[in-house]
């Protein structure tokens, strides 16, 4: 299932939290050679972490982590605006335009896992307001973008073949809304169920405190 979960609320899901954490420092350091930190739990947080973004989890039958990713509005900071802006024009800062980070999936995750964040996403969207994401991703994403019918505007690359670092932007149809559930094996009535439980009907931004 589809789980929503501000920073602040992670302490309700401590096992879910730590193996997120640790499957990103696997992810990111161990198999991607990233210059991430990992702390002595083996954890990968960085800064924006504690700026409670919204994560989007995947947790299997066993509640286990699957996979995860992070929102943040542009209208703070966001790592495409400090870190990647050399490879766009000018800082994406807008309400309707959020980043999306730490794109993580747990060793041997099936296809629809990757599906169901993107899924996910598109709940977001759809919940507040939101026009557009933007991320930086790196070659190898391209296959899983286009495998799952999510693919973004690249708008700016360095680097060439498999070092090559971009920035996209992302929208979300209806059709693609349509195409990405199939990949999910979720309905997208049982998406929106699990993102209205979730939010309970309260709207709010990442970087605002929880109650």
């Amino acid at each position: 299932m589809l789980r929503y979960l501000y920073a602040d609320q992670l302490h309700r899901h401590p096992l879910l939290a730590r193996q997120m954490f640790r499957d990103r420092a696997d992810q990111f350091k161990t198999r991607l050679g990233w210059a991430v930190e990992v702390d002595s739990n083996g954890e990968e947080r960085d800064c924006y972490d504690a700026m409670n973004p919204l994560y989007v989890i995947w947790e299997n039958v066993d509640g286990s982590h699957g996979g995860s990713m992070r929102f943040l509005p542009t209208t703070g900071p966001v790592m495409v605006n400090d870190h990647f802006g050399h490879l766009i024009q000018g800082p994406v800062r807008s309400p309707l335009i959020w980043e999306c980070t730490r794109f993580c999936l747990k060793r041997r995750a099936g296809a629809h896992v990757a599906a169901a964040l993107m899924l996910g996403g598109g709940e977001i969207m759809q919940g507040f307001g939101v026009k557009h994401f933007v991320g930086v991703f790196d070659a190898r994403m391209v296959r899983i973008y286009r495998m799952i019918g999510s693919s973004p505007e690249v708008l700016g690359s360095s680097g060439t073949g498999r070092d090559q670092i971009s920035v996209g932007l992302w929208d979300f149809s209806p059709e693609a809304q349509s195409q990405v559930a199939a990949r999910a094996g979720v309905t997208p009535e049982q998406s929106r169920f699990w993102f209205d439980q979730a939010m309970g009907g309260l709207r709010h931004h990442p970087g605002a405190k929880t109650a």
